[in-house]
């Protein structure tokens, strides 16, 4: 299994985490950069819900922005965590490549790691880029019923999100060629392919709504 990081990447100013980046260092990597980007649109999902509560025009909107806002707080949460996850799984993927090969049995031992690595190394963008989507249902939620002043920080959000899943995409994909069980590795190529053109879906939509600059209808509950 993966070992933590010694330093979560939240506590790092953005500064020290785009150095980390710009290093010749493998971690923190693509896979890293986009659960931050991610977090950084459920952030704005979180903003603009925080920016319509106590306004008389948008109270027919207040559970739904209540709900916003929690959900944008949770995500960024989340993906943050994914940040470290990827960065920790990458780092074992790295390990199990180092190992010995010299004979058939240190070869096995081998292959068998670094399938198990890789399979991890999948599934933690995965979940970030099923994120990515739950960020774009939230940012379409609040589209068209939130404050239509911070309304251009929902696109924004659903670009940096789409940018995010992409990136995610990549992640998986670039893993999959080490799966030992291929069948394991075409369902979880296919699903996120899936989610990815949810992500794109939704981040139009999103932009659609708030493009038009009219309020929607609130939502029934």
């Amino acid at each position: 299994m993966p070992e933590p990081l010694p330093r979560p990447f939240r506590a790092e100013s953005i500064e020290e985490f785009v150095d980390r980046l710009a290093s010749a260092e493998p971690v923190p990597g693509g896979g890293a950069a986009s659960a931050v980007a991610a977090a950084l649109a459920a952030g704005l999902v979180s903003m603009v819900a925080s920016l319509s509560r106590g306004k008389a025009k948008y109270e027919p909107y207040l559970a739904t922005i209540e709900r916003g806002e929690a959900e944008g707080r949770r995500l960024a949460d989340r993906l943050l965590a994914l940040a470290d996850e990827d960065a920790a799984a990458y780092a074992w993927f790295g390990d199990a490549m180092k190992l010995p090969r010299g004979t058939d049995e240190e070869k096995a031992v081998r292959t068998a790691a670094i399938g198990e690595a890789a399979l991890h190394a999948a599934h933690v963008p995965a979940n970030v880029l099923r994120c990515c989507r739950e960020v774009v249902e939230a940012a379409e939620t609040l589209a068209g019923r939130s404050n239509l002043n911070a309304a251009s920080d929902l696109s924004v959000a659903a670009h940096l999100s789409a940018a995010a899943a992409h990136g995610a995409a990549e992640n998986i994909r670039v893993n999959l060629p080490f799966l030992t069980d291929r069948a394991a590795a075409d369902d979880l190529g296919f699903r996120s392919d899936e989610t990815l053109a949810d992500v794109e879906r939704i981040a139009r939509a999103v932009r659609a709504v708030v493009a038009s600059g009219a309020l929607r209808e609130p939502l029934a509950g």
